[in-house]
Parts: structure tokens; sequence; C-alpha cells
């Protein structure tokens, strides 16, 4: 993976916060059996120098576990997170592995209700802002 739109289409996936990151894992549905894995992390972060260590530490752990937990014709995309580089290198391990069973666990995209904001109903639809904002009416 190395386009941004990989990348997009990913967030669209499944997604299995942990303390250290969080995975992503989007089915490709383009009958391509590979797996695919991507790695960012953001400046928020740190300098240059953790950021690279942080990719290097998830680049060892996509290449042990994905083999044999990892989804067949699926991105796999782990994003850092603030305190990940200073985890310990087997916390990391398990919570990847932990991640990946929930990732396996989840409903399927069709059976989930969507993301919180997105039903009907809830949050401040058109015409957000105060009462007293509106217009009146004379």
């Amino acid at each position: 993976m190395g386009r941004r739109a990989d990348f997009l289409a990913a967030n669209r996936g499944k997604r299995a916060p942990m303390p250290g990151f969080v995975l992503l894992v989007r089915d490709r549905a383009d009958g391509d059996p590979a797996m695919r894995f991507g790695i960012t992390v953001t400046k928020k972060v740190g300098g240059a120098v953790i950021r690279n260590r942080m990719k290097r530490r998830f680049r060892v752990l996509a290449r042990e576990l994905l083999p044999l937990h990892g989804f067949a014709g699926a991105d796999h995309v782990l994003i850092g997170r603030d305190g990940g580089i200073e985890r310990d290198f087997t916390l990391l391990r398990t919570e990847l592995q932990k991640a990946l069973g929930r990732i396996a666990r989840a409903p399927q995209a069709g059976d989930s209700p969507p993301r919180h904001g997105a039903r009907a109903g809830h949050g401040r639809g058109k015409g957000g802002g105060k009462a007293g904002d509106r217009g009146k009416v004379p």
C-alpha cells in the first residue's frame, strides 16, 4: 500500500483502537487474496526519529502476525498513537493479536449500525447553532 486513496479506503473499513495504535482493516473485494499492510504515524506523535522507530516496530509486528492472523484480500493499516513508542514490544504484539481478533469477530459491514453521528434524529442536524441565532418570524 502506498497510495493515499488506499489509506482513505481502509478508513471506511473495520477499526480496532488500542492504546498504542489503531488497526484498520478493509476487504478490497477485488479477488486478489494478497494481504497488504500500511503504516502511518503523524507528526503529532513526534519528530522523524520517533516516527521512523515506531514504523519499524510496526513493520516487524505486521510481518510476524499478519501471515498468521491477518485477512486474505484485505488492506491492513496501523496508525501510530502518541505513547505507542514507549510501549513494550511484547505488549504491542499482544495488542495487535487482540485487535486482529476483534476485527475477526466484528459484524460484517451490512450488519453493523452506522457510526455515531450518522444516525437519523441524532445531533443537531440542519441549521445547527443556538436557538437565539435563528431568524425570527414576524
